[in-house]
C-alpha cells in the first residue's frame, strides 16, 4: 500500500533543502564576485585573466622578475596580479570542485528520493514511468522539445536583460570546463544527474506523485513546483529566477500532457547542454550581447 502522505512530505523537505543549498550558494557566488571586483578585476578580465598572463612577453617577464627583486618581501597577504599586488582571498572556487560538488549533491538528493519512493512503495506510474511513457519516441520529443525550449529561454532572457532585468552567469561559467576530460565531465555525468534529479523531485514527486496520491490538481501543483524550480535557481539572479521558473512551467505542462517523466528529462538536458556549448565552449551570445572568446581558463 503505497504511503503518499509520507513520501510527499519527505519530497517537500527536500526541495526545502535544495532551496537552502540554493541560497548559500547564490551568497558564495556573490562574496567571489565582490571579492574578484575588490581586487580590481571586472567580470571580462577575471573570464580572461591567466589568458592574459599567459600572454606577457618576456621583456614584461623580465621586468617584473626586476621590480620583484627590489621590492621587500611581503608577509604572505597578497598576491601578485597583472603585475601589481592585490588582497589575497583564499582558495580559488576551481572548476573541478563545483563540477564534484553539484555531482555529489545531486547524486545523493536523487538516491534518498528514489529510496524514499521504493521503502513507502510508491509505483513508478506515479512518477511518469511506464511501458507507455519510454520508448525512442518519447526520446525523440524530448530533443524537439529542449531545444524550442533553450531558443525560448535565450531569446525571454535577452528580452528582459534590455527591460533592466539582471540576471548573474557567474555559476555557469565557473562550471564551464577547459579540458576534453572536464567536458566529458560535465555532459555525460553532472547535466545528466541535474535534470533526472530537478524532474524527478519537481515533476514527478511535486507534480505526478501528489496529484496521484490526492485530490489535487496537476496544474496547480505545477505552479507552485514551478514557482520552488525558479527560487532553486536564485544563484542566477533575479531574471534567472523568473525565466527559470516559466520554463519550470512549461516543462510541467509537457509532464502532464505526455504524461512521460523521459519526456522533460531529455528535455531538460537538452536545454543545459546547449547553454554550456553555445555560451561557454562556442562564446555565441544567440540574441545580441558582447560575444564572449569560448570558455576561460580556469584551474582545475
Amino acid at each position: 500500500m503505497p504511503d503518499w502522505t509520507t513520501f510527499t512530505a519527505f519530497a517537500a523537505v527536500t526541495a526545502v533543502l535544495v532551496l537552502v543549498l540554493a541560497r548559500a550558494s547564490q551568497s558564495m557566488l556573490v562574496r567571489t564576485e565582490e571579492s574578484d571586483r575588490s581586487n580590481g578585476l571586472d567580470d571580462r578580465e577575471f573570464d580572461e585573466r591567466e589568458v592574459d598572463e599567459r600572454e606577457v612577453d618576456e621583456r614584461e617577464v623580465d621586468e617584473r622578475e626586476i621590480d620583484d627583486h627590489e621590492q621587500p618581501e611581503g608577509d604572505g597577504g597578497t598576491v601578485a596580479s597583472g603585475g601589481r599586488s592585490v588582497p589575497s582571498t583564499g582558495p580559488e572556487l576551481t572548476t573541478t570542485a563545483l563540477l564534484a560538488n553539484v555531482a555529489v549533491s545531486q547524486g545523493a538528493f536523487l538516491l534518498l528520493i528514489a529510496l524514499a519512493a521504493w521503502l513507502l512503495g510508491i509505483p513508478a506510474w506515479a512518477f511518469g514511468v511506464s511501458e507507455a511513457t519510454v520508448g525512442v519516441d518519447f526520446v525523440a520529443l524530448g530533443v524537439v522539445a529542449g531545444v524550442v525550449l533553450y531558443v525560448g529561454n535565450e531569446a525571454a532572457a535577452a528580452i528582459g536583460k534590455r527591460h533592466g532585468f539582471t540576471g548573474s552567469e557567474e555559476l555557469r561559467r565557473r562550471l564551464a570546463p577547459d579540458t576534453v576530460s572536464g567536458w566529458v565531465a560535465l555532459l555525460f555525468v553532472v547535466l545528466p544527474l541535474i535534470a533526472v534529479f530537478e524532474e524527478l523531485l519537481f515533476r514527478g514527486a511535486l507534480i505526478g506523485v501528489a496529484a496521484a496520491g490526492f485530490d489535487v490538481s496537476p496544474w496547480l501543483l505545477a505552479v507552485v513546483s514551478s514557482i520552488a524550480f525558479g527560487f532553486g535557481h536564485g544563484a542566477q539572479g533575479r531574471l534567472g529566477i523568473v525565466v527559470t521558473g516559466v520554463l519550470g512551467f512549461l516543462l510541467a505542462v509537457l509532464f502532464i500532457v505526455s504524461g512521460s517523466l523521459l519526456l522533460v528529462i531529455v528535455a531538460h538536458y537538452v536545454i543545459n547542454a546547449l547553454e554550456f556549448l553555445v555560451h561557454e565552449a562556442l562564446g555565441w551570445e544567440p540574441f545580441g550581447g558582447e560575444p564572449r572568446s569560448g570558455t576561460r581558463s580556469k584551474a582545475n
